[in-house]
């Protein structure tokens, strides 16, 4: 256990900030999840209005540093990637 002053509050805000960083990547994983399943079904309209939504909260979440933005970019490429490969599959 810590005994000075400055470690003690640090385990507290360690804390706090890992409760956060949860919930945002929660929400990500929710709905990239949801993304993915109405891509599946092939609810394209669906999709795009939920790739719009997790691309906004990847960036926010880069932003506030609970992913790396590089991180970030990655996701957002390779679901944009797999957006655009069903929508040219439903189109040809």
């Amino acid at each position: 256990m810590a005994n000075l002053l400055s470690a003690k509050k640090r385990i507290k805000q360690n804390e706090r900030n890992r409760i956060r960083n949860r919930a945002r990547k929660a929400v990500i994983k929710t709905d990239t999840r949801k993304l993915l399943e109405a891509m599946h079904d092939g609810d394209l309209q669906l999709a795009q209005d939920l790739f719009t939504k997790v691309t906004k909260e990847l960036d926010q979440t880069a932003a506030k540093g609970t992913l790396h933005r590089n991180t970030a970019a990655r996701r957002k490429s390779r679901l944009a990637k797999r957006l655009n490969a069903a929508i040219a599959e439903k189109a040809g």
